[in-house]
């Protein structure tokens, strides 16, 4: 099957040697992101939960552009430079989700691009 790149300007562009996704078939593999504003690149002000909503903000406009949305996401990898937010992530989460949620990782990380406190990445199945 042909590889198709996704892209956006509703995310931010890649910082990096990377797409924002890469469909292949029914299957999208969404990049990581980070609380980068799209329009100016620069990380979003404001809290923690501030920062976690922008990350999804970005991810739904990827999966807009693929030709979903976040609830076709199957798969979802948190990293966060602080565990001790794992239950904001998790509040915040059910704004973006419904039940069933996707598969989830969390994972503690020393440090993130531009000094971020999250990102996340996604796998997105279509057509289901």
């Amino acid at each position: 099957m042909p590889r198709e790149i996704i892209h956006t300007i509703h995310a931010p562009e890649a910082i990096g040697t990377y797409s924002q996704a890469v469909k292949i078939g029914d299957t999208v593999y969404m990049s990581g992101q980070i609380p980068l504003v799209p329009e100016t690149m620069l990380v979003i002000e404001g809290d923690f939960a501030t920062q976690v909503r922008r990350v999804f903000d970005n991810l739904t406009a990827v999966a807009v552009a693929a030709g979903g949305s976040l609830q076709d996401v199957v798969k979802l990898n948190i990293f966060l430079t602080d565990l001790s937010h794992f239950g904001t992530v998790n509040e915040i989460m059910a704004e973006y989700f419904v039940q069933p949620y996707p598969a989830r990782a969390a994972i503690g990380v020393a440090s993130l691009p531009k000094d971020v406190p999250v990102e996340m990445d996604a796998v997105m199945h279509l057509g289901a």
